[in-house]
């Protein structure tokens, strides 16, 4: 279906139908379209193609119909008007922020980001002398401090990895465009599903569709999204140059992880939920974190800018690394991998994983301690679940 005949559905009915392609043979499926180039009927219509005055394909590094699709299907489902897919995640934030920033510029960044999001910002950037400031993302009066007559833009995530922090999207938006930058959001901790942040004022949403949107751990992959202003002056140009595209079998499995997107992290949403309240009271775990409880520490600004909790619980268990350790070795279901947003439970230990390159200051100034794990909540029944995470905190 067209954009404008799929646009009156709600979003679940989107994600089945929208930016569909179908060839002369009109497939059920999403065709895969496996292709570099393309033929023209004629060297003019070769030249108009090159010249952007014919619609046509050129080169699969540039657009492929496969990747349009889910493109155009995710775009959609956000309330974006445009969006660009990417190899990876990373790929996403690198060219989020690249593609917008010159030498001299500054960037204001949360200091809660991934590992290698920090990495993008604080060692990369500066690379290409565009200058940087960390602030705390849960106050606001750093924010505010923070900006600078050259500040291009700011970035966060929102819940973050691995603490679940969650930033105030529209009070940020509201400072960094007072001081005209715009604001880039990475919003895989919440899905499109829970959290819109260009509806709260941000200018551009970064996925890595390896997570939740692929769902199932299969493919990598990452894409941007915004206005076709923003896209087209800050993305297409230097995707379309420098090569970090999303090759068309991984879009054709995006595709068809947006057709259940909603039921699967609505499932792992409401077990997360289970599981966390399920935690609280252990005596074996010294903190639980849920963007979905009212002791969440933002728990206003969770209640004014999503409509549900995460996939994702964070707890520290007693014992710190070696209680931490022991823990997730005495678990059956659930299996230790960095990797999120699967149908299997996963679980990490962030301080010698995903955040072991940052230092001992850093994680603790983010709160990451030895015995906190990140829980990626899958598709299991949540009493299984459960009971296989009670039976590891008494194997402790």
């Amino acid at each position: 279906m067209s954009a404008s005949a799929t646009l009156k559905y709600r979003p679940e009915t989107r994600l089945v139908h929208s930016g569909t392609l179908r060839s002369q043979f009109g497939e059920t499926s999403e065709a895969l379209f496996l292709t570099q180039g393309y033929v023209y009927e004629n060297s003019a219509q070769a030249e108009a193609r090159f010249k952007g005055e014919d619609p046509g394909y050129q080169y699969s590094r540039f657009a492929n119909p496969t990747v349009a699709m889910f493109e155009q299907r995710i775009a959609e489902f956000e309330g974006a008007e445009a969006s660009r897919a990417t190899a990876t995640g990373m790929a996403a934030v690198t060219l989020a922020l690249m593609g917008q920033v010159r030498a001299g510029d500054h960037v204001v960044a949360s200091k809660a980001l991934f590992g290698s999001c920090l990495y993008v910002v604080e060692e990369y950037l500066p690379r290409y002398g565009v200058s940087s400031t960390i602030v705390d993302g849960t106050d606001l009066d750093q924010w505010r401090a923070a900006m600078r007559p050259n500040t291009k833009t700011v970035f966060m995530e929102t819940p973050t990895n691995p603490t679940l922090e969650v930033v105030d999207i529209a009070e940020v938006s509201k400072i960094a465009r007072a001081a005209g930058a715009t604001v880039v959001v990475d919003n895989v901790f919440s899905t499109p599903l829970w959290q819109s942040p260009l509806q709260l004022g941000a200018d551009c949403v970064v996925y890595s569709t390896t997570k939740h949107i692929d769902g199932q751990g299969r493919c990598l992959g990452g894409v941007i999204l915004g206005t076709k202003k923003f896209i087209n002056d800050n993305i297409h140009i230097h995707l379309r140059q420098t090569g970090p595209s999303m090759s068309p079998f991984n879009a054709w499995v995006m595709l068809k992880g947006l057709e259940t997107l909603p039921v699967r992290v609505r499932q792992q949403t409401d077990s997360a939920g289970k599981i966390a309240d399920a935690l609280v009271s252990h005596p074996k775990v010294s903190r639980l974190i849920y963007p979905g409880r009212p002791d969440h520490p933002q728990a206003a600004v969770v209640k004014k800018q999503m409509r549900g909790g995460s996939t994702l619980v964070a707890f520290e268990v007693v014992g710190g690394k070696k209680g931490a350790f022991a823990f997730q070795d005495a678990l059956k279901i659930v299996r230790i991998s960095n990797n999120l947003g699967d149908a299997k439970s996963l679980i990490t230990h962030p301080a010698t994983t995903t955040h072991q390159r940052i230092t001992q200051q850093q994680r603790d100034d983010l709160g990451i301690s030895d015995g906190m794990v990140r829980l990626s909540v899958g598709l299991e029944h949540p009493d299984d679940l459960i009971e296989d995470v009670m039976t590891a905190l008494n194997a402790i």
